[in-house]
């Protein structure tokens, strides 16, 4: 979801910011992607898999945390199609 509440129609696109907001959150800790020990992604649609992940290794190509992909039924927003989780190491 972008600040103004408008969302972007594209799985690609919605999971590149669900990361960026995701790692920012990590980044205000003091922490970085090399931090991250595993990573959670939620779509709706499978046809949705290969983009989401795409996008996902964009992001931890360097750091291959543990990754799980799960198909669920809804998101809370019906024009989301892809909601992540990350958990992080922080010194």
């Amino acid at each position: 979801m972008w600040p103004d509440g408008g969302v972007d129609p594209d799985p690609a696109v919605q999971a590149r910011r669900c990361w960026e907001i995701a790692l920012t959150a990590v980044e205000e800790l003091g922490g970085t992607a090399a931090d991250v020990i595993r990573t959670r992604q939620f779509v709706v649609d499978p046809a949705d898999g290969e983009a989401v992940g795409a996008v996902h290794g964009e992001f931890f190509r360097e750091v291959q945390p543990a990754s799980t992909m799960v198909v669920v039924r809804a998101l809370l927003d019906p024009r989301w199609k892809v909601e992540v989780e990350l958990d992080a190491v922080l010194a």
